[in-house]
């Protein structure tokens, strides 16, 4: 279990956690906010996912970037943050950035205006951000805390990460309900994929596992207020 007083509920509908010595919130979009260095992460955007299934004859609506910038921008303006940090595979592939139409450009770089970007690279991004502003990084420190795209394997004491999508699916009396969670043990975070066409990876499929030295809580998105579930609570797809 978590430790006692590591999660508790804040009037903007956040979950505040600590992990190891650093507090932050688990805001209801799924971005993480380290308030004390007014830093903003967000994970997996997969920019121009469908533009990249439509190449391939899949046709989606061609809004997804459109919808996940949208999101950024009411984060930013309820955050203000120093630092928005993109926490890997913010685009879907190696060309997206190609193709990003000229306003959606504009406004992606419109969010370095007054703080710093910072493009952790991942499985789909290698390349970084093509000609938007920002700095490219591996992996980074933060207040205390490791942040990568992908999780390491076994204990990682301070790690932040995303790649793996996790999403809870719920228990309770009315039937079950499936939603994208942050995962966390106190010790370290999983970010839920921030991006509009993204789906989830259930907490309790075997990516998961091994990876939390004690047993973790999944914090779930509802609308507008996030939900610490105990994990006995969560049921396989």
């Amino acid at each position: 279990m978590l430790k006692s007083g590591a999660a508790a509920g804040s009037p903007c509908g956040s979950l505040r956690v600590r992990l190891g010595a650093t507090e932050a919130m688990l805001r209801p979009s799924g971005a993480l906010w380290v308030e004390h260095v007014r830093a903003l992460v967000v994970a997996d955007l997969h920019f121009e996912k469908g533009s990249s299934y439509a190449v391939r004859g899949q046709m989606l609506p061609p809004y997804d970037t459109r919808e996940t910038v949208g999101r950024l921008e009411r984060e930013v303006e309820a955050t203000a943050p120093s630092l928005l940090i993109f926490l890997g595979d913010s685009f879907h592939d190696r060309k997206a950035h190609a193709r990003l139409a000229p306003q959606d450009a504009a406004r992606i770089a419109a969010l370095s205006v007054g703080r710093t970007l910072v493009w952790v690279t991942g499985n789909h991004d290698a390349d970084g951000p093509g000609d938007l502003p920002g700095e490219v990084e591996a992996e980074m420190t933060l207040a205390g805390l490791l942040l990568r795209h992908e999780p390491e394997r076994g204990p990682q004491p301070g790690e932040v990460s995303g790649h793996l999508h996790p999403c809870a699916k719920i228990r309770g009396t009315g039937g079950r309900v499936r939603r994208k969670c942050f995962v966390t043990d106190g010790e370290r975070l999983i970010l839920p994929a921030f991006g509009a066409y993204t789906g989830g990876l259930n907490v309790l499929d075997r990516a998961f596992a091994g990876m939390f030295g004690m047993l973790p809580m999944a914090a779930a998105l509802g609308v507008g207020r996030v939900h610490a579930i105990d994990w006995r609570s969560l049921a396989p797809d």
